[in-house]
């Protein structure tokens, strides 16, 4: 499942992965990984085989506001995970959320899944969260690995299984903990963006630097 590490991919530092909560403007980036999942991928993350208008109609429906949708980038911005920790619409259900996630196929093998689903629990938890569901198809090896490893219990009926997670409630520590990491991820994203911009200013000033250049020689040429 794994992918060979190269350009743009995220760097990790202590195995620290920075984990960022995505709002309404990132959108666009979210409908582009997505868009990028090969189709057998998309049946296991969406359960069957979305086409490119169900997957733009998931991405506009999405509820920012009631919701948590978390991601990681790479070092060009470009989103290569992402994990959505839906909440009831139930009032019988308020302290339920469920789980989904996806990851690049070239991201693979990184634990990526894993530290999504953890870092979901560690959020679920301090919103007051009791128990975290999984709805995935049976063959979905890796989601429910994930799972299992956690400590859910795992239900399957055919070729869908269903896991359960409950979670204890929040501690000073656990919420203390959320804050610390989603100050770092911010500051992590900033900087990729700071680093972005020099890029494609340093890509402008270069053009025109070749431009000038090209002139030059054009005028001096016998």
């Amino acid at each position: 499942m794994g992918g060979p590490v190269g350009r743009g991919t995220p760097r990790f530092f202590g195995g620290w992965i920075p984990i960022r909560s995505l709002s309404r403007r990132h959108k666009p980036r979210i409908l582009k990984h997505l868009l990028s999942l090969a189709p057998e991928d998309r049946y296991l993350r969406f359960g069957y085989p979305a086409t490119d208008e169900q997957i733009e109609r998931y991405v506009l429906g999405l509820n920012f506001d009631r919701d948590e949708i978390f991601g990681v980038f790479n070092r060009r911005l470009a989103l290569v995970a992402m994990a959505h920790l839906a909440f009831s619409v139930d009032p019988q259900w308020a302290t339920c959320a469920e789980f989904g996630v996806s990851v690049a196929s070239h991201q693979r093998g990184k634990g990526l899944g894993a530290r999504l689903f953890k870092h979901a629990v560690m959020h679920a938890r301090n919103q007051g969260v009791s128990m975290i569901f999984i709805h995935a198809l049976s063959e979905n090896v890796a989601m429910l690995k994930i799972a299992r490893h956690a400590g859910a219990r795992v239900q399957r009926d055919g070729s869908e299984s269903e896991a359960y997670l409950t979670l204890p409630e929040a501690t000073l520590d656990s919420q203390l903990s959320g804050l610390m990491q989603e100050q770092m991820a911010e500051l992590d994203y900033q900087l990729k963006n700071q680093a972005q911009q020099f890029r494609k200013w340093l890509a402008t000033v270069q053009e025109i630097r070749q431009g000038v250049r090209d002139a030059r020689h054009t005028v001096h040429k016998p």
